[in-house]
């Protein structure tokens, strides 16, 4: 029953469709979202320099989270109006509509993706299984089809994008997220870190413990993570600032925790040491130099949910650990080893040598208007 009204609904949004795109197309480009209901950074930058370099083109952000499917349908067909009117689309996520609708034959849809790295199987390598899709749902949505180029921050993941997006080698190209720059530049760390301590005063004078998690589909509600790390931390010495997944909702009501930063990067421009889990935050903490840990307090149960696209109990360079304790001492020993984890970092994220992860993605734009 599901399906068939998955599938009226198609219907629907299509014959809609074939009415929208009776509108022409403008000097538009259109970015699409759900990952956040306010701009990232990446698409922030992306807009700053469209802005810059194509003063003539008008430039559409959309974000809105899926977190409410009635309202999102309406969030739907404003979309659908923006992609039948623009030249190109890019997109971070998973977008509905842009799969399942057939668009003008002008239209180019470029995938940046969200993460930097790949460090889980998602989209088609996980059908089927308990943290994926169903497989007539994927096959319903047409999920990650019409895309005309995917980017990605390294080609060591390209066997691992071919998987999750299934899609050919030829539409994937080299190209890091423009938030990559942003890591590397000191200056702008600094000017985030001054803003921070002016917010959050506290912040100055004590090292600062960032924990950030990765998405658990079934697994919202669980604290005892939090609370575990919360009663080895010493705070005479340290912060523990804490910033969940985006789709998660676990907090702690521990009035000594810093939770308050509007993104795990925001976070990090103060912090000095990062505990995750499996997450590729890790690259962008390696990306800033800091030491990173891995706090699998539920790996054995993880790992049978959810299939990583290589071994991370072992590959990591760097403490990986269920108990709390363990990570503690080690932030105290300052036992990390920078050398390696660099090394590893550079390995899953190409930095260009002449240019910036931006100076590229703006030639692939532009190659798509010629």
């Amino acid at each position: 029953m599901k399906i068939f009204l998955l599938k009226i609904g198609i219907c629907f949004l299509k014959g809609c469709y074939a009415i929208i795109k009776l509108f022409p197309t403008k000097k538009k480009i259109t970015l699409i979202s759900r990952q956040s209901n306010t701009i990232t950074l990446d698409y922030e930058l992306i807009r700053n320099r469209l802005k810059k370099d194509l003063p003539d083109y008008e430039i559409v952000v959309l974000t809105k989270k899926l977190d409410n499917r009635f309202l999102y349908m309406f969030h739907m067909f404003k979309q659908m109006y923006h992609i039948a009117t623009s030249k190109i689309v890019i997109l971070d996520s998973y977008c509905i509509v842009i799969s399942i609708l057939h668009h003008k034959k002008s239209l180019k849809v470029i995938q940046i993706w969200h993460a930097i790295g790949c460090m889980k199987k998602f989209g088609y390598a996980m059908i089927g299984k308990e943290e994926g899709s169903s497989e007539i749902i994927a096959k319903t949505l047409k999920m990650h089809r019409n895309y005309d180029c995917i980017t990605i921050s390294s080609m060591s993941f390209v066997k691992d994008f071919i998987e999750g997006f299934n899609v050919s080698k030829d539409i994937i190209k080299e190209i890091p997220l423009p938030r990559v720059d942003v890591l590397l530049d000191r200056d702008y760390r600094e000017a985030k870190r001054e803003e921070l301590y002016k917010r959050i005063p506290r912040l100055k004078g004590k090292k600062n413990i960032l924990y950030c998690g990765t998405f658990r589909k079934k697994d919202a509600g669980n604290s005892n993570n939090i609370d575990n790390l919360i009663k080895n931390i010493n705070f005479s010495k340290y912060n523990l600032l804490y910033k969940p997944h985006p789709l998660n909702k676990v907090t702690t009501n521990d009035k000594r925790v810093i939770q308050n930063f509007k993104s795990t990067l925001e976070a990090m421009m103060v912090a000095d040491y990062v505990i995750c889990d499996y997450s590729s935050i890790i690259y962008e903490a390696g990306l800033l130099d800091l030491p990173v840990y891995i706090y699998a307090y539920d790996w054995e149960e993880y790992k049978t949910k959810r299939e990583l696209n290589f071994d991370m109990e072992h590959e990591i360079p760097t403490l990986f650990t269920k108990d709390p304790k363990e990570i503690i001492e080690a932030i105290e020993k300052r036992e990390f080893n920078h050398k390696k984890f660099r090394e590893f970092t550079y390995k899953n994220v190409t930095i260009p040598k002449k240019k910036k992860c931006i100076d590229l993605l703006m030639q692939l734009i532009n190659s798509y208007l010629e």
